[in-house]
C-alpha cells in the first residue's frame, strides 16, 4: 500500500549508491546475492535473540536488493534471470525472518510464526500467480517500471514487510500480537490480490 509512495522517494539514492558500486565493477547478481547473504545472516541471529545486529542484518538485505535493480538499470542489464533470482531469494529471506523469532522462543512465537507464513504463501502466491498472467497479456506496470514484475497492489507490500520486521526486533516480547496482525493484514492483501486478479484477467477474455 505505501510502496507507490516510498519508491519515488528512494530511487534518487539507490541511483547515487548503484553508481559508485558500478565504478567497483560491481554487477547486479553479485549486488543481489551479497544482500541475500547477508539477510539470511539474521536468521541464527535472531534464533540466539540478538536482535539488535539482526535488524542491522535485515536493513542491509532490504538496501541492496533496492540496489541491484538501480544497478541494473544504470548498467542497462536489466534481465529477467537478475528479477527472477531477486524475487525468488526475496521469498526465501521473508521466511527466514519469520523462522529466526520462531527459533529465538518457541513456546512463545512458534505459534505466530507458522500463522504469519501462512499468510506469507497467499501473499506470495497471489503475487506470482497474477505476475505469470500479465505477462501473458502483455500488462505494464506504469507505477513500478523499476519492478521486473507486475503485480496488483494490496495493503503489505514491501515497505509494510520492512516496517513489520523492524517492528519485530525492537519489540522481540510482543512478537506474537504484531505477527499476527501482520499476517491478518497479509490475509487481507491474499483476498484482494486474489479478487482483483480474477476481475482484471477476465476482463481481458471477455468479449466486448
Amino acid at each position: 500500500m505505501l510502496d507507490r509512495w516510498t519508491m519515488p522517494l528512494t530511487q534518487a539514492p539507490l541511483i547515487r549508491l548503484a553508481a559508485w558500486l558500478a565504478k567497483c565493477q560491481i554487477r547486479p547478481d553479485q549486488m543481489t546475492l551479497a544482500a541475500f547473504l547477508i539477510g539470511m545472516s539474521a536468521l541464527p541471529l535472531l534464533a540466539m535473540e540478538w536482535y539488535a545486529p539482526a535488524l542491522a542484518a535485515i536493513l542491509l538485505n532490504r538496501l541492496g536488493d533496492g540496489v541491484d535493480g538501480a544497478l541494473a538499470r544504470l548498467n542497462h542489464q536489466p534481465s529477467d534471470a537478475g528479477g527472477f533470482l531477486d524475487i525468488g531469494l526475496d521469498f526465501v529471506f521473508y521466511a527466514a525472518v519469520v523462522l529466526g523469532f520462531a527459533l529465538a522462543d518457541p513456546a512463545a512465537n512458534a505459534l505466530a510464526a507458522a500463522f504469519l507464513l501462512f499468510a506469507f504463501i497467499g501473499t506470495g502466491t497471489s503475487f506470482l500467480a497474477f505476475a505469470i498472467m500479465a505477462t501473458r497479456h502483455g500488462l505494464t506496470r506504469p507505477r513500478f517500471r523499476q519492478k521486473a514484475f507486475y503485480y496488483l497492489h494490496g495493503l503489505t507490500e514491501g515497505t509494510e514487510t520492512i516496517l513489520a520486521f523492524v517492528a519485530f526486533c525492537l519489540w522481540p516480547g510482543h512478537f506474537p500480537l504484531l505477527a499476527v496482525l501482520f499476517a491478518v493484514a497479509c490475509l487481507v492483501t491474499t483476498v484482494t490480490r486474489l479478487w482483483g486478479g480474477y476481475r482484471t484477467l477476465r476482463a481481458l477474455e471477455t468479449p466486448p
